[in-house]
């Protein structure tokens, strides 16, 4: 009674099914085939020691590895190890792909904590060079009440990526002036 008393439109003083704004069969699908989970990955929490060996170990080329079925990789010409652009509406990065027969064809995994890295391609885009979600993502919460990431409920499309791609910059250190 009370969290219905709030009157969100989002939320009702009951469970019932809130229709994503993007899903697989559902909005956004017509346009970008693929969802995009993006998991916490097993060698570091969230973005903390990114730079660390640890998980710059997991890394391909100094990107995130994103896992993407074999029969997903081989509609689109994706061959295991090849760098690859994710993209939608929101945004693109960059990632290493890793094929996966683990993971249902129309799904890819590619996991949070890259270092935000943008890459000035051209006056009016950027694409990410490190493998982060978060520019693929939307920055809303999950209701009114809850107000949790909406991370899962993305769509992208992913393809090969062609010419030469600039290597993550985010890890190095910084160049120090002298005075």
């Amino acid at each position: 009674d009370q969290v219905a008393s709030f009157g969100y439109q989002d939320w009702h003083g009951h469970p019932m099914w809130f229709e994503p704004f993007e899903r697989l069969g559902g909005a956004g699908n017509d346009r970008y085939e693929l969802h995009l989970v993006s998991h916490q990955p097993p060698n570091r929490l969230h973005s903390q020691f990114d730079h660390s060996d640890v998980s710059q170990d997991a890394k391909v080329h100094g990107r995130e590895v994103v896992r993407i079925h074999p029969s997903a990789a081989a509609r689109r010409g994706i061959n295991n190890g090849d760098t690859v652009r994710l993209f939608n509406d929101r945004g693109q990065c960059l990632a290493s792909a890793e094929l996966d027969d683990q993971l249902m064809p129309d799904v890819v995994a590619l996991p949070t904590g890259a270092w935000f890295d943008p890459f000035q391609i051209d006056s009016g885009s950027t694409i990410e060079l490190a493998g982060n979600p978060n520019v693929l993502t939307a920055d809303i919460g999950t209701s009114s009440l809850a107000q949790g990431p909406s991370s899962s409920t993305c769509l992208v499309e992913i393809e090969p990526f062609t010419g030469d791609a600039p290597r993550p910059r985010v890890y190095e250190p910084p160049r120090l002036a002298r005075q």
